[in-house]
């Protein structure tokens, strides 16, 4: 593909090997794309970026990473979408087509069918996509699901309701994150979730399961696990989506061979397994109930959002863009990644009348007793604008502390979801 035409070109690295030629379908948005294209380009790999951004507009990390850039009107206009990238290639073929935006993932699907390249089809990409697919792909392998039903209008979605029983939750089916996801517990809160519902298409209904929320993520190559994590949400997502009050924390645990964990574990390979994964980053959540069960909630063929992958980077002192490029080109990890830190992501969400950031009250003193714990502040500067709390997952800042103890993480923790304010005046 070196004769392609460079739309965008950086990266003193290019040029001085032969390596993998690598098409990375939207390599600017969600935020921590370019990090997984600049991993690509550190291991050898040449990136040939397309996505619906001007070249201009994508991020610096991007555009220094990138071999050359093909912008599209719409990513979302597929059939468009391919015969530029085809005309665009002129004949040639990438060695493999990655994309790790969940929306995308058919159209890549679709592009290695068309173009004859190795990896996921669209078949096999599906049910990463499809809610009620997948479920109905883990139950028949023995895997416990909530009891679940697909549904396009009103009365299927009462249809479903009356068949699972309360309490229940509704999201699309084609979903990422709490985006259009409600919980119901009576017909009221239904009658609600089904008005605030009526744009998404398709709904999955589906049992409520009580218990803890959690996470189970990996790096795969050649159908082998090369590196996992098991996280912990705190509160539920849903919970802190719907809470303004809330510092919503996410954590990356230090020891996987704890009840919990190794529960999560097996559950999460048993998924792997079931679903013929074999490569790229992995991204499931379950549920460890009261009484010790762990349910499936759903999985992505993709790397977690809301600055986990960060989190987990902290946790192992590691580099996971890199790895999961490591596992994407070379089919292993240069060293091993292991744990040495719990570490907790908190969420800040500013508090105030105001749309302007005005203080940060308590993070000083904050710093001064734990500063050595802190491995990463990034809040939004004073002055700045203030964010939508219900759209913006990140809101007005995010921190990160990490520790070898479990207990003294979820302390420091706590003490900076309650003590340090936020406040926009």
């Amino acid at each position: 593909m070196s004769g392609l035409p460079r739309v965008c070109v950086g990266g003193p690295q290019r040029g001085t090997m032969r390596g993998m030629d690598i098409l990375f379908l939207s390599p600017g948005y969600p935020a921590e794309m370019p990090l997984f294209v600049r991993g690509l380009a550190q291991v050898g790999a040449r990136v040939w970026g397309v996505g619906d951004q001007a070249k201009e507009a994508l991020p610096e990390e991007a555009r220094r990473a990138l071999a050359g850039y093909l912008p599209v009107k719409s990513l979302w206009d597929e059939e468009a979408t391919m015969a530029s990238i085809q005309n665009w290639l002129g004949g040639r073929r990438p060695d493999k087509i990655e994309c790790l935006w969940e929306p995308g993932m058919i159209l890549a699907a679709k592009l290695r069918e068309r173009l004859g390249v190795a990896g996921p089809t669209v078949a096999q990409t599906t049910p990463l996509r499809d809610k009620v697919e997948m479920k109905r792909v883990l139950e028949a392998a023995g895997v416990r699901v909530p009891r679940n039903g697909r549904a396009r209008t009103r009365q299927e979605v009462l249809t479903q309701a009356e068949r699972i029983g309360f309490p229940l939750i509704l999201k699309p089916v084609a979903g990422a994150g709490s985006d259009d996801t409600y919980e119901v517990r009576d017909q009221a809160q239904l009658e609600d979730a089904l008005r605030a519902t009526q744009h998404v298409p398709e709904i999955i209904v589906e049992e409520y399961i009580e218990g803890e929320e959690h996470t189970y993520d990996t790096v795969c190559a050649n159908g082998e696990v090369l590196f996992e994590n098991v996280g912990w949400y705190r509160p539920k997502p849903l919970v802190a989506k719907l809470n303004h009050w809330i510092s919503a924390q996410a954590l990356c645990l230090k020891d996987l061979d704890a009840p919990g964990p190794a529960k999560g574990r097996a559950l999460g390979r048993a998924v792997i397994q079931a679903l013929g994964i074999r490569d790229g980053f992995t991204h499931m959540e379950w549920f460890h109930t009261p009484k010790g069960e762990a349910v499936f909630g759903e999985i992505g063929g993709r790397p977690p959002g809301s600055r986990l992958v960060h989190v987990m980077n902290y946790a192992c002192d590691a580099d996971l863009f890199r790895a999961w490029a490591e596992a994407t080109v070379h089919g292993r990890l240069a060293q091993p990644i292991t744990k040495k830190y719990n570490a907790a992501v908190v969420f800040k969400r500013a508090h105030g009348p105001g749309q302007r950031i005005r203080a940060h009250e308590g993070l000083d003193r904050l710093l001064e007793r734990h500063g050595e714990h802190v491995a990463n502040l990034d809040l939004s500067p004073v002055g700045s604008a203030r964010a939508d709390w219900k759209k913006s997952q990140v809101g007005d800042g995010w921190l990160v502390v990490r520790h070898p103890d479990l207990g003294r993480t979820l302390e420091l923790a706590d003490e900076f979801s309650n003590e340090l304010r936020v406040v926009a005046g």
